[in-house]
């Protein structure tokens, strides 16, 4: 700047002034970021179709992207369990305002493990009878179904140090991003049979048998695999724990899903309480009540795991509080406690079975209405996968190129052609068959399977 002055002293130039001023300013000698040299990353899939979905400016569009249950009339459906159970919640805490209560404990931070009478609760819930085994099991509430996922990768990661993770072809989209980047190499094992539309069960077994190495941790979806809505058959799954057994495989299960599937939460846990059965086995589990409890933006959820000894358990305890420490420091409370009441009061229990039981149904319901549908429109293909998937989600087989059509249709899905069953009711069903049926009539690249 005092050379500047110089310059101009004597015969006052302002023009010239502002533009040399503004060069030293402005020009090599501004400062560089430290993240200039980061690369690009694309928006998350699913919200980039929520962005394209909301800039659509036509009324009846249908999205059918996100993993929320929406009643008939495509609104998310508070679950009556959970209305009823908050109201009282919201009156009670009320009354203690008036009353003056010095109870203040409920504002207080929760242990690093987060709220006991929660985490037991599900701990039940998923294993029955064999979580009577309680000096063996380590539970931690966790930020929902994916903290759970994310906090056991990271200990796996550095406890066990498995060479892979294998994941199914395809999972979760989620789940390849925690493992990566808890520092562990991912794998895919086969799952889904493109041409055939169903569970390419003998590829599976193949593929972890040659290639698999002991201490490889797996990763098996409890119940109504997401996205196929593809599951083993129950003889199916005891040749998969008889390969962990042989292989020395760590079965790491998500279950996301318990009462979606099957409509019974017992048989939706039969999978995972096989593989807690076998004495040879140590195991994890991931849950969430983000989707049986509508409990989405509460992030109620629990990490579990069973090993072979009570001294094991306390010292992956340790780890487990330790990293979790780290991390978050501490759970909420709200959500944890409305789902640990639900899950321990007789009364609102067996009301949440009823709730259970809608969704479900309806889903079901819809599967058959799609179905239908396309039937009734002699769509080019097979549709008959569509009945045979359970859970909230499903494989329609479409290629990216046909789920971009259906967009010309005003109908959003992902490009993986996976749709959530639940968002289709019965006022949207035949607009979305129509534009399938357009879809795979104008670009019939996949239809292998007629």
């Amino acid at each position: 700047l005092i050379f500047v002055v110089r310059l101009c002293k004597g015969s006052y130039n302002s023009n010239l002034k502002f533009e040399i001023t503004k060069d030293v300013i402005m020009g090599s000698h501004a400062p560089q970021s430290h993240f200039s040299r980061l690369d690009d990353i694309p928006l998350d899939s699913h919200y980039a179709l929520r962005e394209e979905f909301a800039a659509d400016p036509v009324p009846t569009k249908v999205i059918l992207g996100s993993g929320i249950y929406r009643d008939e009339h495509g609104k998310p459906w508070v679950l009556p369990t959970v209305k009823e159970l908050t109201y009282r919640m919201v009156i009670f805490q009320a009354e203690e305002l008036v009353q003056l209560s010095e109870d203040s404990g409920r504002y207080d931070y929760l242990p690093i493990s987060g709220y006991k009478p929660f985490y037991i609760a599900a701990r039940q819930l998923l294993f029955g009878s064999l979580a009577t085994a309680k000096d063996r099991f380590v539970s931690m509430q966790t930020i929902a179904g994916t903290g759970a996922n994310s906090l056991g990768a990271r200990f796996l990661s550095e406890s066990l140090r498995p060479s892979a993770v294998w994941l199914s072809n395809p999972s979760w989209v989620n789940h390849e991003n925690i493992w990566t980047t808890a520092g562990v190499n991912v794998k895919l094992y086969p799952y889904w049979n493109a041409q055939k539309k169903a569970l390419d069960f003998e590829d599976m077994l193949h593929t972890l048998t040659k290639e698999a190495h002991p201490g490889d941790a797996i990763v098996l979806h409890g119940c109504a695999h997401n996205p196929t809505g593809l599951d083993p058959t129950k003889d199916q799954w005891e040749k998969i724990a008889d390969l962990c057994e042989s292989k020395g495989l760590f079965p790491f299960f998500d279950c996301a899903y318990q009462g979606f599937a099957s409509g019974n939460l017992d048989e939706d846990a039969w999978a995972l309480r096989h593989f807690a059965s076998r004495d040879s086995l140590e195991l994890a589990v991931a849950q969430s009540f983000s989707k049986n409890m509508g409990l989405y933006g509460e992030r109620v959820g629990a990490l579990h795991f069973l090993t072979a000894s009570p001294e094991a358990a306390s010292k992956v305890k340790g780890h487990l509080v330790r990293l979790q420490r780290g991390q978050i420091s501490q759970p909420a409370k709200r959500g944890a406690t409305i789902a640990a009441t639900i899950l321990t009061n007789e009364t609102l229990f067996t009301r949440w079975l009823d709730d259970l039981y809608v969704m479900s149904s309806r889903i079901k319901e819809m599967r058959k209405a799609l179905y239908d549908e396309l039937i009734s429109l002699e769509t080019p293909g097979n549709w008959d996968h569509l009945l045979t998937q359970i859970g909230m989600f499903s494989y329609t087989g479409l290629d990216s190129n046909q789920a971009s059509d259906m967009r010309d249709s005003h109908v959003y899905i992902l490009i993986s052609g996976r749709i959530s069953v639940p968002g289709l009711n019965n006022t949207n069903v035949k607009r979305v068959a129509q534009a399938i049926d357009k879809a795979a009539r104008v670009n019939p690249i996949q239809q292998l399977h007629q």
